[in-house]
């Protein structure tokens, strides 16, 4: 196989994931991974020639994901969020920028010394972002799935963070362990089973578990907002789909009648967060 130049491997790149209508830029974001480099450093090494390993592979990764949607993140098993790098499979849901915009609004909300209990933590990044971001937190983390925690729990171990890691549905074990929480947070699976046709391709390599409820997508919120009454939280955070406020708001008024659940739009202007003081 010939040895193309960057600027080369970049032009074939662009040309073939345009004819198969996928975004330009993620094969810039593959050379960057593979060549340990910044977007500046492609450019100024433009004219410098790629080691046939590192081509083919480019190539394999390119064909890949022109051919199926399968994410950047996929391939790389790396997803950064909150400036911070995790370690993701598709055991796990790729983290979004929208999850970033929850964990800062609830870092403004927390005084520091609070008990936190992240609820379907998945990779873990909330639950380790509350904790680096604010050492004093108790935080706590719970997960069905057995992979997803020993992701988690890499993760925790790479970045430093002390969580305790509990599996089963919801906040079961919590409840099981007897333990006291202050704030409940949660990005749960919410997406309806009839919108699976109008997702991306993309979207689909995530675990089905992490993406979909039942009850047009409430499920996970109805049984999280009624065991969390049993733990009696000060506080409740949860990220929803963008038509879901007035649904989510309305149960956590219908189980603490003193709520008054706030809606909170993301960058886009979109309803994305509902935030409740019990």
């Amino acid at each position: 196989m010939k040895q193309p130049t960057i600027q080369e491997a970049r032009k074939w790149a662009s040309s073939f994931l345009q004819t198969h209508n996928r975004e330009e830029r993620v094969a810039d974001l593959m050379l960057c991974y593979l060549l340990d480099a910044t977007m500046s450093g492609l450019f100024m090494d433009a004219h410098e020639k790629l080691e046939t390993k590192t081509y083919e592979t480019f190539v394999e990764w390119i064909e890949s994901h022109a051919a199926t949607g399968k994410p950047l993140e996929h391939f790389t098993n790396t997803a950064t969020f909150y400036e911070r790098d995790f370690y993701v499979d598709e055991n796990v849901l790729i983290p979004r920028p929208e999850t970033e915009e929850l964990v800062q609004y609830l870092l403004g909300k927390l005084s520091g010394t609070e008990t936190v209990v992240d609820v379907g933590t998945g990779s873990g990044i909330i639950a380790i972002s509350l904790k680096k971001e604010l050492p004093d937190l108790r935080v706590l983390a719970t997960d069905l799935s057995h992979e997803a925690l020993q992701i988690a729990r890499r993760n925790a171990m790479t970045h430093d963070a002390d969580i305790e890691f509990l599996q089963g549905s919801f906040l079961e074990p919590v409840i099981e362990a007897g333990h006291n929480i202050d704030v409940v947070v949660s990005n749960p699976p919410y997406i309806a089973q009839s919108d699976r046709d109008s997702l991306s391709d993309t979207v689909i390599f995530d675990p089905e578990m992490a993406l979909f409820a039942e009850n047009n997508g409430l499920y996970a919120y109805e049984q999280i907002i009624a065991q969390a009454k049993r733990l009696e939280p000060k506080q409740l955070a949860f990220e929803i789909g963008y038509q879901q406020g007035e649904a989510v708001s309305k149960l956590i008024q219908q189980t603490y009648s003193q709520a008054s659940p706030k809606i909170i739009q993301d960058i886009n202007k979109k309803d994305r967060i509902v935030f409740a003081e019990c």
